[in-house]
């Protein structure tokens, strides 16, 4: 319970917004498994990151290394095979242990992918979602528990009172050995306060070590909105830490002054759309830039990330972003960023066996991108950056339980794909 570019210029947000409405072709049935002809298998290879201008002209990396990394001495080859297709704008997938997958849709369905690339109808229980622009069902996490039961939560955009929203999260208990049965599912977390906003939701959910949550949020993206990045009593542009049961931990950098505070673990951030732990439990993100300006952080208590007073991007109109700065005291620099933007989504630190040369490397999926980025790492530094193209806008990556990594597309027709080693 909870203790109480490339389409509109505007709102400079058409890098992460996924085709606004769902599609006709979304229905309430099951999915055929794709046909031999569309089990498409194919191998890519990776290349350096384009070398074009930046948008924000005249601001300089704080350190070297801080963007534009060099590629690595040797591509990837990678096999990428069609597991299931039909899926109407999936914005997050989870592996399970037995081989089926579940995927959220952003008009609002949650789906089990089945191990014959069925996608079955849609799991009974999700609540109403506000799925204009970039709202709608969002993330989805999966632990497993005692029983074959499952503890399942998602973030969503939810409608509010007066026609407001704001980005919630909610926890249930989940069995079934084909489709899933949810128990209800019941809110932990509501971002504080709701706004009459299509953007900028965030959001992921992070299962951690003690019982402990993290969940990403954005800032809503309006001027109005933007400054509340800065403002701790807002739960808007935050990494917010929770327990299991919403509640706050004791030893959050804001508990004493409770309210919307004491669930904050960092803040001054824009919109949170990458998540993921590395093999020490420590949380590293991406965020959107606005044109330049994406950036890989990883946030620490009660640290200030600088969103709208530092950024190494500029407005959507070419205007900067306040003062048209890159730093200030008091204010962390990121540890890498883009410009231009490659429009993360989601995110997954590799630590399989599969591909034993990538352990440790940093995927995230690429939107304008429409590749997946590979990060590989020098301590808490960026060494070499690696685009595997895929050729369609990349919405999340996770890795399954025999090491393969698994996207999903963002389309009417979304795909889930299969990427393993070229042999």
């Amino acid at each position: 319970m909870i203790p109480l570019f490339h389409l509109i210029v505007v709102a400079g947000i058409a890098s992460s917004l996924a085709g606004c409405k769902s599609s006709p072709s979304a229905n309430n049935s099951e999915i055929a498994p794709p046909k031999p002809s569309e089990r498409e298998t194919r191998v890519v290879t990776g290349r350096a990151a384009p070398s074009d201008p930046p948008n924000a002209a005249g601001q300089n990396p704080a350190f070297s290394g801080q963007t534009r990394a060099p590629a690595p001495a040797q591509f990837s080859k990678v096999k990428v095979e069609t597991i299931a297709t039909g899926l109407d704008h999936p914005w997050a997938v989870e592996a399970l242990a037995d081989g089926r997958f579940v995927v959220t849709e952003k008009a609002g369905h949650l789906r089990v992918v089945a191990k014959d690339g069925r996608v079955l109808a849609p799991i009974a229980g999700i609540p109403k979602v506000a799925d204009d622009g970039q709202g709608g069902l969002l993330d989805v996490a999966i632990q497993p528990g005692e029983g074959g039961k499952l503890t399942l939560c998602i973030t969503y955009s939810e409608p509010r009172d007066s026609g407001k929203n704001g980005t919630t999260a909610a926890c249930t208990t989940a069995t079934g050995t084909n489709n899933l049965e949810l128990a209800s599912l019941a809110p932990i977390f509501r971002q504080e306060p709701a706004w009459d906003s299509s953007l900028h939701f965030g959001s992921r959910f992070i299962f951690a070590a003690n019982d402990l949550v993290y969940i990403t949020t954005g800032e809503r993206s309006l001027p109005e909105t933007r400054g509340f990045s800065q403002d701790t009593s807002k739960t808007l542009g935050k990494v917010v830490r929770l327990n299991r049961d919403g509640s706050f931990p004791a030893d959050n950098p804001f508990a004493a002054k409770g309210g919307a505070a004491a669930q904050v673990w960092s803040y001054g951030h824009r919109n949170l759309q990458s998540a993921a732990l590395d093999g020490q439990g420590r949380l590293w993100t991406i965020e959107h830039g606005p044109r330049g300006g994406d950036e890989l952080n990883r946030p620490e208590a009660g640290k200030n990330y600088g969103w709208p007073i530092i950024t190494y991007g500029e407005d959507y109109s070419g205007a900067p972003i306040g003062e048209g700065i890159t730093s200030r005291e008091g204010m962390e620099q990121p540890i890498y960023y883009w410009d231009p933007v490659i429009a993360p989504s989601g995110m997954v630190i590799y630590s399989g066996d599969l591909f034993s040369e990538w352990r440790g490397n940093v995927f995230v999926g690429g939107l304008v991108a429409e590749s997946l980025v590979r990060l590989t790492l020098n301590g808490d530094r960026v060494a070499t950056e690696e685009r595997i193209p895929l050729d369609a806008r990349i919405r999340d990556v996770t890795q399954g339980p025999d090491g393969a990594l698994f996207v999903v597309t963002d389309e009417s027709d979304g795909k889930l794909l299969k990427l393993t080693p070229a042999t």
